[in-house]
């Protein structure tokens, strides 16, 4: 399940891109909804993009410290801003 990590989280970027702050904002409401974290394939369905762009998109997502995913493990990405600074999912959806 996607959960938000405590105050002892490394410090991430104060701002992210339009689509990467689509791409935050799924991962949280597809969490909401689901109980649980976006398959790869989900993010492919929403955004209507390939394989390849999704795995490039989570992976700078994940280095650059706004996301972190646990290698090797299915649905295991755990989301690392609040939900408050996220975008409105929809809205400029640059995809």
């Amino acid at each position: 399940m996607n959960q938000l990590l405590d105050q002892n989280t490394p410090a991430r970027p104060a701002t992210f891109t339009a689509k990467q702050g689509q791409y935050l904002a799924f991962i949280w409401a597809y969490s909401q909804i689901n109980d649980r974290a976006p398959a790869e394939a989900d993010f492919q369905r929403y955004f209507k993009v390939t394989a390849p762009s999704v795995h490039q998109m989570l992976k700078t997502l994940d280095q650059i410290g706004l996301i972190k995913k646990q290698p090797g493990v299915a649905r295991s990405i755990q989301l690392l801003v609040p939900p408050q600074e996220l975008p409105i999912l929809g809205i400029d959806n640059p995809s």
